[in-house]
């Protein structure tokens, strides 16, 4: 006869097996239903005013938002100096503040959502890169990127821009969880639009300071295979292995998701590491098949998500140009995709 205790043991694994089997399979609908759905494109400031038919063009394909993305500049990764202006006379039209106030307004008139994305250029590197070595550096880092993106607030409050990025692909920052609190609190003082923060697909499990966000944003560059033209299932099986992640994290703070950037570019190796500039891919053989299904895959996997509060797709030109390969769906297989999807919505 086996002791009373073990029965109680045995009561207890299955009371918690069938508690863990219980929590892992309630549906998506009682997690966290997004009461919005983005369809958008991170717009490229373009070098002079618009003459109007460009955002009608957009407009077209169904979609009904974009990201506008002025630039501050930093010479270094590791220092922690940094060069912004809100309305410069050298700057492109489109990233300047009437440029950006003429795109909001005009896309405005054409009920485009507009979503101001300030981000860092550093010179021979990227975002996720930079990273102070000494305290003090560190302090400054902060002084500076708080004045930098305290000035793209304030505009986007003066416009009257509904959504704001606080920061993209700063990787090694974001791990200082009480500057960037202390940033979105004195962000909070100036905007009172919803605030994202576009998360590197390496990064988002990390962040702390989702809980003081409106949303749980992820430049979703995930590999989805390992190899050249993968067929669609083969696609769609990768994003099945990447959402559990994304869906433990809106679980953990029951916020909504922004795609704030995922692109794919029209070669045949577009989906094994997606983040890879077409500079970089001047060798590798073009294929708008290969990108097409990349978008496949996404709509008919994350998009049907009920947390999935919206999409930007990287990246779309007021005026399409023929450097090739490129991350624009524009005038490709990939653009009817995505206008279906947007359109039937």
């Amino acid at each position: 006869m086996k002791p009373w205790y073990t029965r109680y043991l045995l009561s207890s694994i299955a009371v918690f097996i069938a508690f863990a089997m219980v929590w892992w399979m309630i549906p998506e609908e009682e997690i966290l239903v997004a009461v919005e759905k983005w369809k958008g494109v991170c717009w490229v400031g373009s070098r002079s005013p618009l003459d109007g038919t460009e955002l009608r063009n957009l407009k077209s394909t169904g979609a009904n938002a974009l990201s506008q993305t002025p630039f501050g500049w930093q010479s270094e990764v590791n220092k922690p100096e940094i060069r912004w202006e809100v309305n410069a006379e050298r700057q492109w039209w489109g990233e300047s503040a009437r440029g950006i106030q003429a795109t909001h307004d005009s896309s405005q008139v054409l009920g485009i959502m507009n979503m101001l994305k300030p981000h860092l250029w550093v010179r021979g590197s990227w975002p996720g890169d930079i990273e102070m070595l000494n305290e003090g550096d560190w302090d400054l880092w902060f002084d500076n990127y708080k004045g930098f993106i305290l000035d793209y607030a304030k505009l986007a409050e003066e416009l009257k821009i509904p959504m704001l990025c606080i920061g993209t692909e700063l990787e090694k920052t974001s791990e200082r969880e009480e500057e960037w609190r202390k940033i979105i609190s004195e962000i909070r003082k100036v905007y009172s639009g919803k605030l994202v923060y576009a998360a590197n697909f390496t990064e988002f499990e990390k962040i702390k300071f989702w809980d003081k966000l409106d949303y749980i944003g992820v430049q979703a560059y995930f590999p989805l295979t390992d190899k050249h033209n993968p067929d669609l299932d083969e696609l769609k099986s990768g994003w099945e292995k990447q959402l559990p992640k994304i869906e433990k994290v809106v679980r953990k703070y029951k916020k909504p998701v922004l795609f704030t950037e995922i692109g794919y570019c029209n070669t045949i190796d577009a989906a094994i590491e997606p983040w890879v500039w077409p500079n970089e891919r001047k060798e590798i053989e073009f294929s708008e098949e290969a990108q097409a299904l990349c978008y496949e895959a996404f709509f008919e996997t994350a998009w049907k998500k009920t947390w999935m509060a919206g999409v930007f797709f990287w990246k779309w030109y007021p005026k399409r140009h023929e450097r090739e390969p490129d991350f624009t769906p524009q005038g490709k297989a990939a653009e009817a995709v995505m206008a279906r999807y947007f359109l039937d919505d």
